[in-house]
C-alpha cells in the first residue's frame, strides 16, 4: 500500500489491487478495508485478464528487487513472461492517463542498458506514452539511503516536469533517533504492537532483537575477512545520530545492513515497527504478520514520503486533464 497511500491522501480512489503473496495480502487487508464493490482485490496479476480490471486514470506498479515468483529479477529485456509484460498489457488495454512505475536503480544499467532501452521502446513506441524518469534517494525524507528509479508516463503531452520535484537537503534530513523506540517508557504503542512484543513494559526494546554472541562474532569475522581482501562487504553499525543503509527484504536473516549500537551489549536489529517508520509509514499502520514476514515486506516496500512528493507534483496534471475533458464533454 505504500504506492497507494499518498494518492488517496489527495482524494484518489483505489479501484484494483493485485498482491500474490499470502502474507502481504494479510497485511494489506488489515490496513485497507476496501468494502466498496468498486474495489477488486486480486492475487497473481499474471492470472488476471485486462478486461477484469476497472478503467482507471492512474496505474501504480512496483517490482521488488527480488522477485519471489521464480522469474528473473525486476523488469527484464524479454518482456514476455515477466511482470513488466503484465504492466504493459494492462496499460495497452486501459490506456490510463498516467502511470507511475518503481524499480531498483540498476534497472538503468542492467545488461549494459539494454533492459531499460527495451522498456522505453515498449512504453514510448508501442504504447505511445511520453515518459520521464528519475533516480530518487529517500535520504532527506527518511533516515535511510535508498535510491530507486521512478518512471512517469503520460498518454497525452502535459506540462509535468519530473525535474520540478525538489528533494530536501539529504544532509539535514531526519536521523535514526526519529524512528527508534525511545526506551524510556514514554512510548505508547498500539495493542497490536504490544502483542507483538517489540518493547517490554519498561519501554526497553525486547532483548530478542539483540544479536547473539554467535551471530555477532560471525558478522565481525566475516567483515574482517573481506576487509583484508579489500572488499567492502560487512555490516552496517549505526547510532541514533546516523542514517541507515538501504533496508532490504533479506533483513530478517541477520539484520547486518542496519545494526543499532547498544551500550554494554551486542548491537540489535530494528524492530518491525522501526522498519515501518524507516519507510515512512505512520504508527497506525497495522503489522499483523510475523517478524520475518514484516521484515521482508518493509524491505520490499517503497519509501512512502518519496511517493508523496511525486504524487503532489503529478496530482495537478491529473486534475487539469480531467477538468479539460469534462469541459469539452469528452469521456475520460
Amino acid at each position: 500500500g505504500g504506492l497507494r497511500i499518498p494518492f488517496e491522501e489527495l482524494g484518489g480512489k483505489c479501484l484494483f489491487t493485485s498482491e500474490w503473496d499470502k502474507f502481504s495480502q494479510k497485511t494489506y487487508q488489515a490496513n485497507f478495508q476496501d468494502k466498496s464493490t468498486e474495489h477488486i482485490f486480486a492475487g497473481d496479476i499474471t492470472q488476471v485478464l485486462e478486461s477484469d480490471i476497472p478503467p482507471h486514470d492512474l496505474l501504480l506498479a512496483g517490482v521488488s528487487k527480488k522477485n519471489s515468483l521464480g522469474r528473473a529479477h525486476g523488469f527484464m529485456c524479454e518482456t514476455q513472461g515477466t511482470l513488466f509484460f503484465d504492466v504493459a498489457r494492462i496499460i495497452k488495454y486501459h490506456k490510463p492517463k498516467f502511470f507511475l512505475l518503481e524499480n531498483v536503480k540498476n534497472l538503468l544499467s542492467h545488461d549494459k542498458g539494454k533492459t531499460f532501452k527495451t522498456i522505453r521502446n515498449v512504453l514510448e513506441n508501442e504504447l505511445g506514452y511520453t515518459i520521464q524518469y528519475r533516480i530518487l534517494d529517500a535520504k532527506g525524507l527518511v533516515p535511510q539511503h535508498r535510491e530507486r528509479i521512478f518512471i512517469v508516463g503520460s498518454r497525452e503531452r502535459t506540462n509535468f516536469d519530473f525535474d520540478s520535484l525538489l528533494l530536501p537537503d539529504p544532509h539535514n534530513g531526519p536521523k535514526l533517533s526519529e524512528i527508534l523506540h525511545p526506551e524510556n517508557g514514554s512510548e505508547h504503542l498500539s495493542e497490536q504492537d504490544l502483542k507483538n512484543a517489540y518493547i517490554l513494559e519498561d519501554g526497553s526494546v525486547n532483548p530478542k532483537y539483540t544479536l547473539s554472541d554467535k551471530l555477532w562474532n560471525y558478522l565481525q569475522g566475516y567483515a574482517e575477512k573481506h576487509r583484508k581482501k579489500g572488499n567492502g562487504f560487512g555490516f552496517g553499525l549505526v547510532s541514533k545520530d546516523d542514517v541507515a543503509r538501504t533496508l532490504s527484504a533479506r533483513y530478517h536473516k541477520d539484520g547486518s545492513e542496519i545494526l543499532i549500537k547498544q551500550e554494554g551489549k551486542n548491537p540489535r536489529r530494528l524492530t518491525p515497527r522501526e522498519c515501518a517508520r524507516l519507510q515512512g509509514y505512520s504508527d497506525d499502520f497495522k503489522i499483523t504478520v510475523s517478524d520475518t514476514q514484516a521484515y521482508r515486506q518493509f524491505g520490499n516496500s517503497v519509501a512512502v514520503p518519496v511517493i508523496r512528493l511525486i504524487a503532489n507534483v503529478l496530482y495537478p496534471h491529473i486534475i487539469q486533464r480531467n477538468s479539460i475533458l469534462k469541459s469539452l464533454k469528452i469521456p475520460a
